[in-house]
Parts: C-alpha cells; sequence; structure tokens
C-alpha cells in the first residue's frame, strides 16, 4: 500500500527554534512520519501551506533551592553538603518544659525573676538579695541533681527539649552529608544516616531522630524505626565497612515501630539481621545512648565495642510502665520498676553492660546542648584511640567478649569439680557477715545527712526517704528474725504455731484460745532467752536501734507537721478575727483618738480613753478564746483584768515617785556632777577621778534605795503580792494550769494543747 506524503508542518516562534529531543521522534502510526510528535494534535493536516504562532502562559510557582542554592557559602559549618540536609535551625524557640520534681526550682525562679522586676521598676538596689536566692537556686539545682531517682532520670531522658543525634551531629562534625534510602524503595525519617568528619578523620553516623516539635515527632515517627530504617541503617554499615569507615551510632528510641505493616514487611527479621552482621563488621564501632534505649530498637544498631552512656540516659528491654503494668498490674508503680530494673548508666556502668558514663550539665543535657555535644566528642576521640589500635581481629574478638560475658555471675564459693554431684554442699554466706550491715548503716547515715539539710532548708523533714527506709528495715529486721530461729532450731515450731493461729483467724471465733496462748508464750520466752546465741545476734541488735531511730525521726516529722498545720489555722482564724470590719472600725477610731490627744505614752491618756482600750481588749480576747475554742483548745486566761489594773497602777506609781525622787534639787545636782566628773576623766581616768566617780555612784544609789524602802509602797507592794498569789491558785484549781508570762500577760489568752503542749 502507497504511503500518503504530507508536507512537513512549520512553525515559528520558539517552537520553530527550538524542539525537544521527544519531539523530534517520527511516528509511523497512521501513515504519519517526519511530523513532531506534539504537533500531532495542533496542526490541522493538509494541502495548503499555513502559517501560525503558539503561545503559552507560564503560572508562577514556588521557587525550589534544590539541589543548591543559588549563593552557596563555601564557609558553612559543615561544608557545603550542608546545604542538602532538611534539617535546618527552628524558626521558634522551643517552649520550657518543666518536669513534676523541678517545680520547687521554678518556685525559686520566679521570686529572682519578681525581684529583679521590682529592682527594674523602683529602682532600688536588690543585689544582695538577688545574689542570695541565685546562690539557694543553684545550691537547689546541685543538690536535686546529684541525688536523681531512676524513674526522674527517665523522665530527663524523654524530655522534649534534649537534643536530638542531629544537633549532636552538627555540634561535632566539621563536615556532614545525609545518606538517604535502603535500596528497596523506601527512607525511614526515623534513622537518619550520613558520613561526617571529626578533626579530619571520616565516620559514619548513624541513630535514631526525634522531633523537636510535635510536627517533626509525626514525620520522624517520634523515632520509631519501620523495617525500612533498620534496612538503611544495614546498607551504611556495609558501606562503611568496605569503604573502612569507623561507625558511630546514637540510640534514642522507645522502641521499633510495633505496627501490622511493620511486621508484615519483616520488623524482627531486619532487626535480627542488624544483629548478626554487626557482629561480623571490621571497623570499629562505638554506641551512645544519649536518650533512652528501647528493647530490640535499639540493640538494632547497638551491637558495638563501646557502648557509652549520657549521664542521664536509660537503656532498658522493657519500658518502666510496661514493668510495672506486668508486675504489679498498675503504670504507677513505674518508680518502683524503674529501681528494680537497673536502668541507669550508673547502674549499668556498675554491671559492665555500658562502658562510660558521659556527663550533663546540671538540669540536663536541654540545658546546654553545645556543652553536652563536646563532652560526647570528647568521649568518642577516647574511645576511637584504644579501638584503632587493634587490629581486625582483636576488634572482632573485643566486640564478641563484651557481649559474651554479659549475665555472667557466681554464687557463693566455687564448688571443686572432683566432687560429686549428689554431695551434700557447704553451707556458706553468700557475702562476708556484716557487708550488708555497713551498706545499710551508709544508708541510713546517707539519709540523716539528707533529713538535716532539708530541715535546715525548709524546716521540715521529708518523708518519703524516711517512710522507705523504715519498711527496708522491717523487712531486714524479719529477715534476720527467720534466719535466729533457723540457727536457734525453732523453725518447725515457729511455722507450726503460725499455722494454728492462722486457723484460729480464719474461725469464726476469733478469740485466741489460751492452750494456743499458752503456746505463743512459751515460744516467745525460749527464744527471747536463746536469741544471744544466735549468730547473727549483733546484726539483728544493730537494725533494730536503726529502726528505733528512724521510727523516733518519723513521730517527730508527724507531730511537727501536726503542729505546722494546727498553727496555721490558728493564725488564719485569728487573721480572720482581726479584719473583722467592726473590729477593725474600733481599733481605728480609738487610734485616732488617742493620736488626737498628742500623748505619746499610755499612762499618760485620760482615764475614759484607757477603759475604752480595755474594753477593746476584753473583746478581742473573747474573739481569740472563741477562736481557740472551735478548734477544740483550752483556753485560760492569763490573769484577771482587776488584778492586772491593780499591778498597772502600782507600776505607775513607783514610776512617778522616781520622777519626783530624781526631779529633787539634791539629787538632780548629784547627777550633774557626777556627769561632770565622767566627762573629766575621760577614758583614761587617773585614781583619785575613779574614787570620785565611785562616791558620788554611791550616794544617788542609795538616795534611790531610800526613796524605794518607803513604808507605804512596801505596804503596797506586800497586799498586791498576796492577791496575786491568791488570784494565781484560785485559777489553778479551777482550770488547772495558768500561763502566767509575758507573752500571755500581752495577749490576755493562753493555750493548752493535749494539755501536754502550750502556745501563747
Amino acid at each position: 500500500m502507497a504511503s500518503i506524503s504530507h508536507p512537513p508542518v512549520a512553525f515559528s516562534g520558539s517552537l520553530a527554534s527550538k524542539t525537544s529531543a521527544s519531539d523530534l521522534l517520527r511516528s509511523s502510526r497512521n501513515g504519519v512520519c517526519g511530523v513532531p510528535l506534539k504537533a500531532l494534535g495542533r496542526a490541522r493536516l493538509g494541502s495548503k501551506k499555513r502559517d501560525f504562532t503558539i503561545s503559552a502562559k507560564v503560572r508562577k510557582v514556588k521557587k525550589h533551592e534544590y539541589p543548591w542554592p543559588e549563593d552557596p557559602d563555601l564557609n558553612v559549618k559543615g561544608g557545603v553538603l550542608s546545604h542538602l540536609s532538611p534539617f535546618k535551625p527552628l524558626k521558634e524557640r522551643q517552649k520550657p518544659v518543666t518536669l513534676d520534681f523541678e517545680k520547687p526550682l521554678m518556685d525559686l525562679q520566679k521570686k529572682i525573676i519578681d525581684v529583679q522586676k521590682m529592682a527594674n521598676e523602683t529602682g532600688l538596689d536588690f543585689s544582695d538579695q538577688i545574689i542570695l536566692l541565685e546562690n539557694k537556686y543553684q545550691q537547689a539545682l546541685k543538690d536535686l541533681y546529684t541525688h536523681l531517682t531512676p524513674i526522674q532520670r527517665v523522665n530527663i531522658a524523654r524530655h522534649p527539649n534534649r537534643p536530638t543525634f542531629l544537633d549532636h551531629i552538627f555540634n561535632i562534625t566539621e563536615k556532614f552529608v545525609e545518606l538517604h534510602g535502603d535500596r528497596a524503595g523506601y527512607d525511614d525519617p526515623a534513622i537518619v544516616t550520613g558520613l561526617g568528619t571529626i578533626n579530619g578523620r571520616s565516620y559514619m553516623f548513624m541513630g535514631h531522630q526525634k522531633g523537636r516539635n510535635t510536627k517533626e515527632n509525626i514525620q520522624r515517627n517520634f523515632g520509631m524505626p519501620t523495617p525500612h530504617g533498620y534496612r538503611k541503617a544495614l546498607r551504611m554499615m556495609y558501606y562503611a565497612d568496605h569503604h573502612g569507615f569507623p561507625i558511630i551510632t546514637f540510640i534514642d528510641t522507645p522502641g521499633a515501630f510495633a505496627d501490622l505493616k511493620s511486621e508484615e514487611l519483616g520488623q524482627g527479621e531486619a532487626i535480627a539481621h542488624n544483629l548478626r552482621t554487626m557482629f561480623g563488621l571490621k571497623v570499629p564501632i562505638i554506641s551512645i545512648v544519649m536518650g533512652e534505649g528501647g528493647s530490640g530498637g535499639a540493640l538494632a544498631i547497638g551491637c558495638a565495642n563501646k557502648l557509652l552512656m549520657l549521664e542521664n540516659a536509660v537503656f532498658y528491654v522493657a519500658s518502666p510502665e510496661a514493668c510495672a503494668a506486668i508486675l504489679w498490674k498498675t503504670a504507677k508503680a513505674s518508680p518502683k520498676a524503674a529501681e528494680k530494673l537497673k536502668i541507669t548508666a550508673q547502674e549499668l556502668s556498675r554491671l559492665q553492660i555500658a562502658d562510660g558514663s558521659i556527663p550533663e550539665p546540671l538540669g540536663g543535657a536541654h540545658a546546654d546542648p553545645y556543652w553536652t555535644s563536646q563532652q560526647i566528642k570528647i568521649a568518642i576521640e577516647e574511645s576511637m584511640e584504644e579501638l584503632m589500635k587493634m587490629d581486625t581481629q582483636e576488634l572482632l574478638r573485643h566486640r564478641m567478649l563484651k557481649f559474651r560475658k554479659l549475665g555472667g555471675f557466681q554464687e557463693g564459693v566455687p564448688i571443686d569439680p572432683k566432687r560429686k554431684v549428689n554431695m551434700k554442699k557447704k553451707e556458706e554466706p553468700l557475702l562476708p557477715p556484716g557487708i550488708l550491715d555497713v551498706e545499710l548503716m551508709d544508708e541510713v547515715e546517707k539519709l540523716k545527712q539528707e533529713i538535716l539539710k532539708a530541715k535546715e532548708s525548709t524546716g521540715k523533714i521529708p518523708d518519703t526517704g524516711l517512710n522507705e527506709m523504715i519498711e527496708k528495715l522491717r523487712r531486714e529486721i524479719d529477715f534476720e528474725f527467720s534466719e535466729a530461729a533457723k540457727a536457734l532450731g525453732l523453725e518447725e515450731k515457729l511455722v507450726m504455731a503460725r499455722e494454728e493461729f492462722a486457723k484460729t483467724r480464719n474461725s469464726n471465733d476469733q478469740s485466741m484460745h489460751p492452750v494456743l496462748k499458752e503456746k505463743l508464750d512459751q515460744l516467745k520466752g525460749e527464744f527471747n532467752r536463746n536469741i544471744s546465741a544466735a549468730p547473727n545476734y549483733a546484726s539483728l541488735t544493730n537494725k533494730l536501734e536503726m529502726l528505733q531511730e528512724m521510727s523516733k525521726a518519723q513521730k517527730l516529722s508527724e507531730k511537727n507537721s501536726k503542729v505546722n498545720k494546727l498553727k496555721e489555722e490558728i493564725n488564719k482564724r485569728l487573721k480572720e478575727v482581726m479584719n473583722r470590719p467592726d473590729l477593725k472600725e474600733k481599733m481605728d477610731a480609738l487610734k485616732a483618738e488617742i493620736k488626737s490627744t498628742g500623748v505619746s505614752r499610755v499612762m499618760d491618756l485620760d482615764q475614759g480613753i484607757k477603759e475604752k482600750l480595755v474594753q477593746l481588749k476584753d473583746e478581742m480576747d473573747m474573739e481569740f478564746s472563741g477562736v481557740f475554742e472551735s478548734l477544740g483548745l483550752n483556753v485560760n486566761p492569763a490573769l484577771l483584768p482587776d488584778a492586772k489594773r491593780r499591778i498597772d497602777e502600782f507600776n505607775n506609781e513607783i514610776t512617778t515617785v522616781m520622777e519626783d525622787l530624781v526631779n529633787s534639787t539634791d539629787l538632780k545636782n548629784k547627777i550633774e556632777l557626777l556627769k561632770m566628773e565622767v566627762a573629766k576623766a575621760g577614758k583614761t581616768a587617773d585614781a583619785e577621778s575613779k574614787a570620785k566617780i565611785q562616791a558620788l555612784e554611791q550616794q544617788i544609789k542609795q538616795s534611790l534605795a531610800q526613796a524605794m524602802s518607803f513604808p507605804e509602797l512596801k505596804e503596797k507592794h506586800e497586799k498586791l503580792k498576796e492577791e496575786v498569789v491568791e488570784t494565781v491558785e484560785s485559777l489553778e484549781g479551777s482550770n488547772g494550769s495558768l500561763l502566767a508570762d509575758n507573752s500571755g500577760a500581752n495577749s490576755g489568752v493562753g493555750v493548752n494543747v493535749d494539755a501536754n503542749r502550750s502556745f501563747a
């Protein structure tokens, strides 16, 4: 069949000069050849030649700086390749997050800010107060972060503002380029890998990457990798092994992502493949736990020659919450689980699972991320210097032995291999006698010091550590009693007595049978007589003394707590009484009346004003008495108003006599003469001047004594004394006690609490 030939289509404009490669392809379909593909649908085929122009409007879109920006800075930290990293500084500063146990520190910090604000507003100098508060804050911060509990370290490891893997990488490397993909169609953002240099030496870095905010956390899947992430890490391990790059891994994950899709894609197989591969790599490997290391998700990149942990990092097979839910059926027992699991850097270093602890600043790594990164860099360099000295076989053996020795333990004394299997083993203590007592004594002494410090700083005795120590001592004492019963041969009798006692308690008749009671008394007497012969008698006595001491401290703490609560309630009620409008109005009116008289001394006031004062005082005493009685406190009058009035009158009379005597001509002359002699003698008086001064002093004293020995004053004093004694005796007979001290005389009310302690 003959083909139909068509003339070529002519284009004008840009299409005529610039034709793409795909447009130059010719199509033989439908008998068309020699025509650009893009022209097939736009040009009308025909015999006539037509000239036309095609124009297009380009839509403006956002310009992407990929792979390079227009003006890349060659001196940027991390090298030009860092422009490729999507990890950029946050536009907004992270919000500060306060953990529960840090709230007392925030109160101190708030006080410092308030004082600084007051100083700025008023222009006054509060520098001394600010320095004092800052010193107190630093001391409290130091005390808190040097005595952290395991669950508190878990909370710090999970802190939202804790620096991430890439934060540390950009702080410790001179150059870094991120490598992506597992070469199987996926790039898991929860694991980041890349090449970087430290002091000119190239390393392969890989680690779990959490987000710095909610958006990043969702993108990074909260640092929980899928199988693709572990396969990406595996690819980079092979790459580093081939090129001879040492590997440094950073661990910070709650665990591998445990969803259905990950299990379908082989999560367990991916982790197992990594574990097997890491033991065969011929390059040094260092792993650093910078946050929380959860189970196999952490171990998949953690089979290293050296395992280092930040000071507040944790490494566990199950989270404290999961462990508590399994063992104690509630996640609230997580503090106890965290303590039992031994998951902190200090405990794991002691157990030789971790090879070292990297220090953090006070307040955690988020308090100073750059300083923390530099500590990590120092630890990497020191460990790498040690590992680089090993050859390949030594390196592989070192890594193998590190994990082979985990979990090894030795109980008691090694058994001689020549001994028969069925031969009874010699019973020997697991630890030399006295070691446990020494440890317990150290703990008790440490708790005492903490209690003293807390009492000095806050005035309160902490209950938590005290209660835990008492419970621990009770458990130890129960164990010691059981061991003593075994040693004395009373264990069987004790077990039988317990069973009989349990049967009695379970029966309907709750009263103890006389025979059983007699048995228990005999067993108790026998035990008490022979207890001194028990091998652990000294340990038991020591622990009983410690328990007695801790129990006393607990009772004192409870007593102080009750007293403080009662004082607070009393002060609150008294303040309410003082702020009552009617009483306030009376006091203000009386103050204004006293001020209008212009008299400065109470004794010079008019009799009417004095009576008003006494009346107001009595009214307030009645109100205060009502407050104390409402709190269940016994109230006794400090002194009858009539007796107190007479004493005041007598004191006023004595004062008047003294003033008259001093103002008399003879005594006034003697006082003036004494002043002159003292002024004349100066600091260095001779013998004659001293004699004159002493003679004048003696004469003045005699004159005052004669004035005070007037028969009228003496008679009044004796009579008033008898009346006061009678009043006191009558009050003691009717009310049982009287508070007649100065505070009681001033307030007019004495308070007895439980007839043992009193507040005035």
